[in-house]
């Protein structure tokens, strides 16, 4: 669903331009048989109400599944304006920023960017965004290498999967030893954490929320490392941030972690956006590019990009990074985003889908064999326990239009059971109430069992 911004003014200079007096004399070559006589009942409600509208009757068309899968990726509501906004030529086909002089636009939604993680994380610096998440957090582990001139990495089980593959694919050609601290009771075990942090220990590697959705005891972790004289990485996810304590609150001296819920669609799962930000003293050790606010000769303001401590600028050894680019068109979407929501909207978003997820997770464990895999509390995403494995469950609701969810067992040995179910915003109360009475129906028909 586009918006389109046009205003009546906009209407008639346009109409005056080509030569015609109305909409009606434009219109006038299509066959009166073809012509929409009466104008389209459109009710006036919230552009997500109409959007959910909108998708129900598009159904028809083919496969819309019902996302309640997450893992990383998530079914967030995005406004009509941010796809209108990043489509403008200005944004779409702007010129690398490489030359400021002719890239200011570029410049300064990079550099708006940076300004909002900064206000999101609690962080002094923010770079101008990574490949994705994972990579993100792959440079943020080596960069704690370089910063401590240590050759240890401690990363919690309980960090996405995926995030921790990357992170052994980048290490793998370093001198540099990866411990994995595994969890307890779906969380970082926090004794495993005292008995692998020593004094060569770099940093340690947390999430929040973590890959189940659970919170973490992120200060107690943070004291571990800061006493040993590594530094903290906390993985988050930008929405949850809008409810929780921030990473600086936390303590922590680097944050990473994936920005397609800001603005971005599932798409398959790409293109991703990750962000970086970190504190001050380390911002010459952080990878990728900068876009910084600057005065010229003449006193008047324009936006140039500063440390750019890569390979492609510097000689290779004093690089420290061998990231080629940025996410120039998702970062201005996430800009296009968080500005259109703001603080309050952002907050918004975030405590209706911790409320949905509740109200989701307390209905589910109300049938018989479906429970809690692990307690403690969650935002958007939560553990289940099922009677059969999660892959089952997954294969049978999706004849029915919905994706239930993720199998844990994919990752994580002996979890085969465990599906990770994720409620954003945008899941309906019907929708909530249809994966209810549709697992329902299965268990006890006893349909799973035989698959």
């Amino acid at each position: 669903m586009p918006y389109v911004p046009n205003t009546d003014i906009d209407r008639r200079i346009m109409l005056e331009r080509i030569g015609v007096k109305d909409i009606e004399e434009l219109f006038s070559v299509i066959p009166d048989g073809l012509r929409l006589k009466n104008p389209l009942d459109i009710p006036s409600v919230p552009e997500m109400q109409l959007v959910s509208e909108g998708e129900r009757l598009s159904r028809g068309n083919g496969e819309n599944l019902v996302c309640f899968a997450g893992g990383g990726v998530y079914d967030h509501f995005i406004p009509a304006a941010v796809g209108t906004i990043i489509s403008r030529p200005e944004f779409m086909t702007a010129y690398t920023p490489y030359q400021a002089e002719v890239s200011q636009g570029t410049l300064q939604v990079i550099y708006e960017f940076q300004t909002h993680l900064c206000r999101l994380t609690g962080m002094d610096v923010a770079n101008a965004s990574m490949y994705d998440g994972a990579t993100a957090a792959a440079e943020a582990v080596i960069m704690a290498t370089g910063v401590t001139r240590r050759k240890k990495v401690v990363v919690s089980e309980t960090v996405n999967p995926l995030y921790r593959d990357v992170i052994a694919t980048y290490l793998s050609g370093r001198d540099v030893e990866l411990v994995a601290v595994p969890m307890k009771d779906g969380t970082s075990d926090i004794d495993r954490i005292e008995d692998v942090v020593d004094d060569s220990t770099a940093c340690l590697l947390v999430a929040q929320p973590n890959f189940f959705g659970l919170l973490e005891g992120v200060e107690s972790a943070a004291e571990v490392i800061h006493k040993a004289g590594g530094k903290l990485i906390m993985a988050v996810d930008p929405i949850a941030q809008a409810i929780l304590k921030t990473p600086g609150e936390y303590g922590a001296d680097i944050v990473v972690g994936e920005g397609q819920p800001l603005g971005m669609p599932i798409s398959f799962g790409g293109p991703l956006l990750g962000f970086f930000a970190a504190r001050k003293e380390m911002v010459r050790y952080m990878p990728g590019r900068i876009a910084s606010r600057t005065k010229d000769v003449d006193g008047r303001e324009g936006f140039v990009l500063t440390l750019q401590t890569r390979e492609q600028h510097i000689r290779r050894e004093k690089a420290t990074s061998n990231i080629c680019t940025n996410q120039a068109l998702c970062a201005t979407a996430a800009s296009v985003y968080l500005t259109l929501m703001g603080k309050t909207g952002l907050e918004q978003a975030a405590l209706l889908s911790a409320e949905k997820a509740q109200q989701a997770a307390r209905k589910l464990c109300e049938i018989e064999g479906i429970e809690a895999y692990f307690d403690g509390p969650f935002v958007r995403e939560f553990p289940l326990r099922t009677p059969m494995g999660a892959q089952k469950v997954i294969m049978a609701l999706l004849q029915n239009g919905l994706l239930a969810g993720i199998n844990a067992g994919r990752w994580y040995k002996g979890l085969d059971d465990c599906l990770i179910m994720a409620v954003t915003e945008k899941r309906t109360d019907h929708e909530i109430q249809m994966l209810a009475d549709r697992l329902k129906e299965l268990t006890k028909s006893g349909v799973l069992s035989s698959m």
